[in-house]
């Protein structure tokens, strides 16, 4: 059986007999039922996840995905495509904006080249090389990738995330870096959904409103060309997406095998999401939306994905940022089921019953 294969067959169902004993001990605590609102949701879903009420989020991995993207011909960006390996070497040396977030959270960074178009102007260690190619090509003019490469990025993904599984970590974060992968977000978006172009399509990294148009007009008549099968994620990816968004979607699977959370990030995020849940809609429950995104196709993947993210800061920069800001949320839930104590522990009254 194929490596993606078996690593979807992998994903089970939350424990719900754990959710069900994590529901009762936060009715127990000194606090009114419920009145910890998202928190106490949180820390269910974790308790479903691990399949255990002891919590503990020790070890965050962030793991960036870095991809060039074809499309880039066509103007849809405000920066030029040498960005995208410029800001790969900066994430290794940790002095972008995830690095500082990260480390404000507590957690780590993996920094991974999917398929960054040419070499970074530096090369520090720890740019983790899954390179499939220089970029992918112009999907305005044909697929982005093979089907083989749409498969290869994906279980790069599974392979990044699993290594990370297995060095400790507790919790995994989603985050991009690709000029242009707003556009091929918004074309995955839009390809599942069936929203319109004009519906998904943002200003990415501030464009102005003739690049908007622009941008919106690339999209539609890409999709126009491909015709994308909503049923086939893959097949979506292929035709669209790009290689670190495969190689997100292949850390979301291999998290929900592994019985880890995802926190996903912004627009990029969402679209590789959705490619991994489409494979295996299992998935879907092991995600955490950190925040909402600027980009309106970040909105309409969340609403697919039946996600309520964390925050909304109206980011639009990617990374990882606005997930990395959702992290101490997530301790937060995991103190509150692990640190406080029940009424009975406390001595405190309850609650009469009516």
């Amino acid at each position: 059986m194929a490596r993606l294969e078996v690593t979807v067959d992998q994903i089970g169902p939350l424990d719900q007999g754990t959710m069900a004993a994590m529901a009762e001990r936060l009715d127990q605590l000194t606090k009114p039922q419920g009145s910890l609102g998202r928190l106490e949701e949180l820390a269910i879903q974790l308790a479903g996840i691990r399949g255990t009420v002891a919590l503990f989020v020790e070890r965050k991995i962030v793991i960036v995905a870095a991809g060039d993207h074809g499309v880039t011909e066509e103007g849809v960006s405000a920066y030029p495509r040498e960005v995208t390996g410029q800001m790969l070497a900066l994430f290794a040396e940790g002095r972008a904006a995830i690095n500082v977030l990260s480390a404000s959270a507590g957690a780590g960074v993996i920094v991974v080249n999917a398929g960054v178009a040419g070499e970074p102007p530096r090369s520090p260690e720890g740019i983790v090389n899954v390179r499939l190619g220089p970029g992918t090509r112009n999907f305005l003019r044909g697929p982005a990738m093979t089907r083989e490469q749409a498969t290869a990025a994906l279980e790069a993904g599974v392979d990044v995330a699993e290594r990370a599984v297995a060095e400790g970590a507790d919790l995994l974060v989603t985050g991009d870096m690709g000029i242009g992968n707003t556009t091929a977000a918004a074309a995955i978006v839009a390809a599942v959904t069936g929203a319109d172009a004009q519906q998904v399509v943002g200003r990415g990294t501030g464009v102005d409103d003739a690049g908007l148009a622009r941008k919106t007009a690339v999209l539609r008549e890409a999709l126009a060309l491909h015709h994308p099968d909503p049923s086939d994620p893959l097949g979506i990816l292929a035709k669209v997406g790009g290689f670190e968004i495969g190689v997100l979607a292949g850390v979301v699977l291999a998290g929900a095998a592994q019985r880890r959370p995802v926190v996903l990030d912004g627009v990029v995020s969402g679209a590789a999401a959705l490619i991994a849940c489409g494979l295996a809609p299992g998935a879907t429950a092991y995600c955490i939306a950190g925040h909402r995104s600027t980009e309106p196709a970040h909105s309409r993947a969340l609403a697919h994905l039946g996600l309520e993210p964390l925050l909304d800061l109206r980011l639009r920069l990617g990374e990882g940022t606005g997930a990395a800001l959702a992290l101490p949320l997530i301790d937060a839930a995991v103190a509150i089921a692990r640190d406080m104590w029940t009424f009975e522990e406390a001595g405190v009254a309850q609650r009469a019953h009516e």
